[in-house]
C-alpha cells in the first residue's frame, strides 16, 4: 500500500472501490436507444437482409440440430452427416452476387449452429467444416470478403448452445448431462470454450452484426452476457447485436410470426424462411415471390426489416426455388426501392387500408397496393396539399379527387386515387404522393 492509501481509512477505501465498480458496471449495462442510435442507422436504412443456414443437416435434408434434440434421429446418425458435407460447388462470389441482386444490404450466415459444428477453422476443438468434413473449407472468410467487395454488411450467426460439447449441460430433449448449480467448474470450462469461439470470430472476421441464438437455456449471469457484449464492442464498437443475449442486444428478432400491430421496439427484424425450414430440407412448401414481397412490404411499413432465409445444399448449391424468389424480389426492389430503402414506417392504420412508408422528411408518402387491384384507393385524414401523384416504375399518372370536404369544417375530405390497370405491378404496386409539407394527419372523430 502506498503513502496516499495509508491516509485513507480501510473502510473508506472499500466504499470507494465499491462505488467505482458500481459506476463501471452501470456504465456498461446502460443500453438505451439514444446510446446506440448512430450505429443502428445503417440497420434502420437497410430493410432487407439474407439469412443463410449452412450446415451438415443439409446432407440428409433434416431439421438443423433439432432433429436429434427432439429424437427424430439418433445423435450418432445425425453426426454421420459430417462425412457427406462436401461444399464442392460452394461459390461465395455467386452467393454474394445473388444477395446483391435481391437488394439486400446485409447477410447473416451460421458460423455454428446448436449441433456444435463450426463453419470456420475454429481452434477451440476439432468439430468444424475444415477439420471434420470432406469439404475442408472455411465458409465464412471468403463469403465475408465477397460481401464486402459489394458493400454488403456482414453478419455472424452464433449459437450459444452447443449440444455436442462435452461440458455443455443440455443434450437431448429429455435428458441433461448436469445442472449448472451443481458443477460450476464444468460450466466455466464451457464458458471459456464458447467465449473463445466468439473471440475467434471477432478477431478473424470482425462481423458488422452478431446474430446470437439459444440464449433461452441460461440466464444473463450464466452466459456472462455483459462480458460477451463488452468483448464484441471492444473489438468493434459499431457492431450490432441482436436481441438474443438475455437483455444485452440492440434490436428485437421475432421469428416467423409476423406482428399484427407495429412493435414498440425502436429497431426490429422479422426472420423468416422461404419454405418451412431454415436449412436445406425436403420441403416443397415454398413461398411465392408475391408472398415474400407482401411480407417484406408489411415489415418495412411497420418500421422493421426482413431477414429472409436461404438454405444451401451440402455441396454449396442454392435451391432453384430460392434463387427465383431472390431474383424476383430483386427486380421488384429495383423498380420500387425508393419506397423501401432509407424510409421510415408509414402512417397509422385506419388512414389507408394497406401498408405505407414515408421518406425521412415525411414529404413523400408511399402507398402499397397488393395484388391486381386497379380502380380507386382511398386515403383518410390527410390534411396536406398534394403536389403530385405517381406510380413507381410507370409513366401513367393517376388522377385523384377530394370527396366530402366541407368549407367551414377543419376535418379533411377523403382522397380517392384512380389507379389504372396498365400501371399495376405484377406483385405490389407503389403509389407515391408528394406533399407540400411533412405529412399531417387528422386523428379526430369527425366532429365539428
Amino acid at each position: 500500500m502506498n503513502s496516499i492509501n495509508r491516509l485513507i481509512s480501510p473502510k473508506l477505501l472499500v466504499i470507494s472501490i465499491l462505488l467505482s465498480t458500481c459506476i463501471n458496471v452501470n456504465a456498461q449495462q446502460k443500453i438505451t436507444p439514444a446510446s446506440i442510435k448512430d450505429k443502428m442507422q445503417w440497420f434502420a436504412d437497410a430493410k432487407l437482409g439474407i439469412f443463410i443456414h449452412a450446415g451438415i443437416y443439409a446432407v440428409d435434408g433434416i431439421d438443423e440440430s433439432w432433429s436429434f434434440h427432439n429424437k427424430k434421429i439418433s445423435y450418432a446418425n445425425y453426426m454421420k452427416q459430417l462425412n457427406g458435407f462436401t461444399l464442392k460447388k460452394y461459390n461465395p462470389s455467386a452467393w454474394a452476387e445473388l444477395i446483391q441482386e435481391s437488394g439486400a444490404k446485409y447477410a447473416v450466415i451460421t458460423t455454428k449452429h446448436h449441433d456444435g459444428v463450426a463453419m470456420y477453422d475454429t481452434k477451440m476443438n476439432e468439430l468444424s467444416s475444415v477439420k471434420a468434413t470432406p469439404a475442408k473449407k472455411d465458409m465464412i472468410q471468403p463469403f465475408f470478403e465477397e460481401l464486402r467487395k459489394r458493400n454488403i454488411k456482414t453478419g455472424a450467426y452464433y449459437s450459444l448452445i452447443d449440444w455436442s460439447y462435452q461440458d455443455y449441460p443440455g443434450f437431448i430433449k429429455d435428458s441433461s448431462r448436469y445442472q449448472v448449480k451443481n458443477d460450476y467448474e464444468r460450466w466455466n470450462r464451457f464458458r471459456n470454450f464458447f467465449q473463445g469461439q466468439i473471440k475467434e470470430i471477432s478477431n478473424q472476421f470482425n462481423p458488422d452484426l452478431w446474430w446470437f441464438d439459444g440464449d433461452w437455456e441460461h440466464s444473463a449471469e450464466e452466459w456472462e452476457s455483459e462480458k460477451v457484449r463488452s468483448m464484441i464492442l471492444t473489438k468493434n464498437p459499431n457492431a450490432i447485436i441482436n436481441g438474443r443475449l438475455q437483455g444485452y442486444g440492440d434490436y428485437a428478432t421475432p421469428e416467423q410470426n409476423f406482428p399484427v400491430s407495429r412493435p414498440k421496439d425502436n429497431w426490429w427484424e422479422l426472420c423468416m424462411t422461404t419454405n418451412d425450414n431454415w436449412g436445406f430440407h425436403h420441403d416443397n412448401n415454398w413461398k411465392t415471390p408475391y408472398e415474400v414481397i407482401t411480407i417484406f412490404v408489411d415489415a418495412v411499413a411497420n418500421g422493421g426489416n426482413l431477414l429472409l432465409d436461404m438454405g444451401p445444399m451440402e455441396d454449396g448449391t442454392i435451391p432453384a426455388e430460392q434463387i427465383i424468389v431472390l431474383k424476383e424480389l430483386g427486380a421488384w426492389n429495383k423498380k420500387n426501392g425508393e419506397a423501401i430503402f432509407n424510409t421510415i414506417g408509414g402512417i397509422p392504420q385506419g388512414h389507408y387500408y394497406g401498408p405505407s412508408t414515408l421518406s425521412k422528411d415525411s414529404t413523400n408518402l408511399y402507398l402499397f397496393v397488393h395484388g391486381n387491384n386497379s380502380g380507386q384507393i382511398m386515403l383518410k385524414g390527410l390534411e396536406n396539399q398534394i403536389k403530385d401523384i405517381a406510380v413507381l416504375g410507370s409513366s401513367i399518372k393517376p388522377s385523384h379527387k377530394i370527396v366530402g370536404k366541407i368549407s367551414w369544417s377543419h376535418v379533411p375530405g377523403l382522397v380517392y386515387i384512380n389507379l389504372p390497370e396498365a400501371s399495376l405491378d405484377k406483385y405490389v404496386t407503389v403509389v407515391k404522393l408528394t406533399l407540400e409539407k411533412p405529412v399531417k394527419l387528422y386523428r379526430g372523430q369527425g366532429g365539428l
